[in-house]
């Protein structure tokens, strides 16, 4: 059975789906080779239209822990475009 032959709730259990969304994760500060990945949930809305997006991050047990880490995602959700704001942001430029 192909993947379009789901229909959508089958197709959230299935290996591939949680793959996809496991790679969609957005990583934060820099992740050592052997550290542990902490993975949390923020409410991240574009800055510009306002629109919701997922908010799944990824980064350090270490650095999860540490001021700087607090200050970086705080830049980062005050900073963020979503794909057709930055894509229309990137046009206007040339």
């Amino acid at each position: 059975m192909s993947i379009f032959q789901y229909n959508i709730h089958e197709f959230k259990e299935t290996i591939v789906y949680n793959e996809i969304k496991e790679k969609r994760l957005m990583i934060i500060g820099k992740i050592p080779k052997n550290e542990k990945i902490i993975k949390f949930e923020r409410k991240i809305h574009c800055t510009d239209c306002g629109k919701q997006v997922p908010g799944g991050l990824k980064t350090g047990e270490k650095y999860y822990q540490s001021h700087k880490f607090e200050i970086e995602v705080k830049d980062f959700l005050k900073n963020y475009l979503c794909g057709i704001c930055r894509d229309k942001k990137r046009v206007e430029k040339n």
